[in-house]
């Protein structure tokens, strides 16, 4: 699995527009081939602060998707936020879930 993290900050008067671009990404990202999950938040503590989260089932699916229009409306952003879009991509080998944390919550 990969997983995408991109965070950005808006310019304070560019919050609506920003957010209005994300919120047009959210279904058709997540209807891309591909994407396990595609989620947008923002900062409780800072509402011009936004991180994307994304999970691929390959990088070759993410590769697809950054390539694309709808990825394009992402970097055109750009010009609506602070600073350059924050991008991290990691690579996955094993996930855990629930259990997890019961087994280490039964063993304290």
């Amino acid at each position: 699995m990969i997983i995408i993290k991109i965070t950005m900050n808006a310019i304070p008067s560019k919050q609506l527009e920003v957010t209005q671009t994300l919120l047009s990404m959210i279904e058709p990202t997540e209807n891309t081939a591909g994407c396990i999950s595609h989620g947008v938040f923002i900062d409780i503590e800072d509402p011009n602060r936004f991180c994307l989260l994304g999970e691929w089932e390959t990088r070759e699916k993410l590769d697809h998707h950054i390539a694309s229009h709808q990825f394009s409306v992402l970097l055109g952003s750009q010009a609506l936020l602070c600073n350059p879009l924050e991008t991290r991509i990691f690579t996955v080998s094993r996930g855990e879930g629930m259990d997890a944390v019961y087994s280490i919550r039964d063993h304290k």
